[in-house]
């Protein structure tokens, strides 16, 4: 899992997107199963203490596996303290803001873990391969955010920015996939195909993204296979937790 906090040294083509070799499938997934078990009571003391929230900004290429991991990490912890917000198109409502606002909305409260799956970083992503935001109002947009996350870090909200990272050629069978296994079937969209073919735009943007957006660093973490990206954000957010140095509040005067 690579970590970065250092301006223009980013090359996602150096950056692998598979488990190490001769790392064990099953030993791994048991130390996952391990991992949850832990993270099932940190969560719960996270909520009881109420001092500190977690934020997960969840990014990805298309079929990078972002429901996934939602669904294999995180489905075992309370339900009442852990949040998903998706960010789609902007609704009209949202689209008369600014592009921030209805990112704002979502963030946790003290006690919550809220996952973005999908973020304020599709603004300068999405928006750029397609010539919806030129690279003067992206530039601007970026310095908006740093001081976005500023300013939640500042607040008491630790942020946990994740790519998960997989190859063109895994994208490609997970989108064909869709097309023939019927619990996939309906995620499937007939411009997936399309927006792979911006595949290398995407990299470019994605690149000068965790260049310029890494005062909360992001976590490139390798995602060809579930059970290895599951581990390593599971890993991750344990050593997040466990670091907050958390007591269970006692019995109320």
């Amino acid at each position: 899992m690579a970590k970065e906090k250092t301006k223009n040294s980013f090359d996602l083509e150096k950056i692998g997107t598979r488990a190490p070799k001769g790392m064990d499938k099953e030993e791994t997934k048991g130390k996952t199963l391990a991992l949850l078990q832990e993270l099932d009571e940190l969560q719960n003391l996270l909520y009881a203490e109420s001092k500190h929230s977690l934020l997960l900004v969840i990014q990805g290429m298309d079929a990078s596996g972002k429901d996934g991991l939602i669904r294999d990490v995180f489905a075992s912890m309370n339900p009442q303290g852990v949040r998903v917000a998706s960010f789609k198109v902007p609704t009209a409502e949202e689209a008369a803001h600014d592009f921030l606002w209805r990112i704002h909305r979502q963030t946790p409260e003290r006690g919550i873990i809220q996952l973005f799956n999908r973020s304020h970083y599709e603004d300068v992503l999405v928006t750029r391969v397609h010539g919806w935001c030129d690279d003067k109002t992206a530039m601007k947009r970026m310095r908006a955010i740093n001081d976005f996350e500023r300013l939640l870090t500042e607040d008491n909200t630790h942020i946990l920015k994740l790519y998960l990272h997989v190859s063109h050629e895994e994208q490609h069978k997970r989108l064909e996939e869709r097309l023939s296994i019927p619990r996939k079937m309906w995620k499937y969209n007939e411009n997936d195909l399309i927006e792979s073919n911006n595949w290398d735009q995407y990299r470019k943007y994605y690149e000068e993204v965790f260049s310029t957006c890494n005062e909360v660093p992001w976590h490139i973490i390798p995602s060809d296979q579930n059970w290895y990206k599951s581990y390593l954000v599971a890993s991750l957010l344990k050593d997040t937790l466990t670091g907050l140095k958390m007591k269970y509040p006692g019995l109320k005067k």
